[in-house]
């Protein structure tokens, strides 16, 4: 069976599961929240740009990095752990900018992606730009190289095979193209490392998955392994991880926009073991972190001037009467509500032209149950 939907246009997050609908609460148990403890609107109905990688304490890193980087105020040493109270994903948020960590592999990206699509949908959220960033080991490109992923590929084939119950299910893998060009385009004030588009390769370990020599286990020789690195590098791979499809197919069937940005820690056709000093590979893993600030803060347009907070205040008041004319306040109880209805009338309408179009009627976004 085959799964195939492409991007709807409309910035919603889609669920495709009408079982949710008739649940009185959805318990997002690996993230310590639900839609009856917690009001999820408020908590994240402004967010607009999720990433996600492998490591906590990265993610903690960057969610502090992106607290500089948006101009919030402090330095964002101390900011929280959203989701304390498990430890299956740290979860941490910089103004517009949530930062949350999958662990390694398939089944834990998954798990954490059906939580978080479900998190954005219950919390109202649009237009979300949905990043994955981590390590890879790369295809005939240097280390420190950044590749912006075009298509996660499993056997050079774009698709993503899950099993579900006795059925084989079949997903498409591929990003979208208009992000990773626009990723690319902002690698170009990065200059002091190398940025490229490219196929990713996605195994299901780090060893066998990979072709790795050095396992535990091996029955093939070096030569057939580089024949078949070499046969990826020609397909269009450009580096390989364990993450990618899974990601890639779910954010595309839920109508998220995606990119997966990897730094390369080596050059697979070189070697299989990282034998770069620590500090070295410290730098590489700042590389997709400093691209995606690049991205987010030409999304987000022209910081606020030093000392300025992050968001604008305005002030609307009506006039209840003239002070040269008299100090009394004398209009009848129903034209003085009248005149308090003003100033909300012009808040909706300014609201409702910095939301966009309303969704036709009849299409709900959102579950009353």
């Amino acid at each position: 069976m085959t799964e195939t939907t492409g991007y709807s246009g409309s910035g919603l997050v889609h669920l495709k599961n009408p079982h949710l609908d008739s649940m009185e609460e959805d318990v997002l148990y690996h993230l310590d929240l639900g839609t009856k403890t917690h009001n999820l609107p408020a908590m994240f109905g402004d967010i607009k740009f999720v990433c996600v990688g492998g490591s906590p304490n990265r993610m903690k890193a960057f969610a502090q990095f992106m607290h500089k980087e948006v101009g919030l105020a402090g330095d964002g040493e101390d900011l929280a752990d959203i989701c304390a109270g498990t430890d299956h994903c740290a979860t941490s948020r910089a103004g517009p900018v949530l930062s949350i960590s999958h662990e390694m592999g398939i089944p834990s990206i998954s798990i954490m992606l059906h939580e978080l699509i479900k998190l954005l949908h219950h919390a109202k959220c649009r237009d979300v730009t949905i990043i994955r960033i981590g390590t890879s080991g790369g295809l005939g490109i240097e280390a420190g190289s950044v590749v912006i992923t075009d298509t996660a590929v499993d056997s050079f084939k774009p698709r993503f095979e899950q099993v579900v119950l006795d059925d084989v299910v079949v997903r498409s893998t591929e990003l979208d193209k208009d992000l990773a060009e626009e990723l690319l385009a902002c690698s170009k004030e990065i200059p002091d490392f190398p940025t490229l588009i490219g196929h990713t390769m996605c195994t299901y370990d780090f060893y066998e998955g990979q072709g790795r020599l050095d396992r535990a286990l091996c029955s093939f020789s070096s030569e057939k392994k580089l024949e078949c690195l070499k046969r990826a590098y020609d397909a269009g791979v450009r580096n390989i991880e364990m993450e990618s499809t899974a990601f890639a197919a779910l954010c595309r069937l839920c109508g998220l926009k995606a990119a997966v940005i990897c730094v390369a820690l080596l050059d697979r056709l070189e070697g299989d073991q990282i034998r770069a000093p620590r500090e070295v590979l410290r730098e590489y893993q700042q590389r997709p972190q400093r691209l995606i600030a690049a991205f987010i803060r030409k999304r987000l347009g022209p910081r606020p001037p030093a000392g300025n907070a992050l968001f604008s205040t305005a002030v609307i008041c009506v006039a209840l009467l003239d002070r040269l004319e008299g100090d009394q306040i004398r209009a009848p109880r129903e034209v003085l509500r009248e005149y308090q209805q003003r100033p909300q009338r012009l808040i909706a309408a300014f609201i409702r032209k910095r939301l966009g179009p309303r969704p036709p009627a009849g299409n709900a976004l959102f579950s009353s149950n």
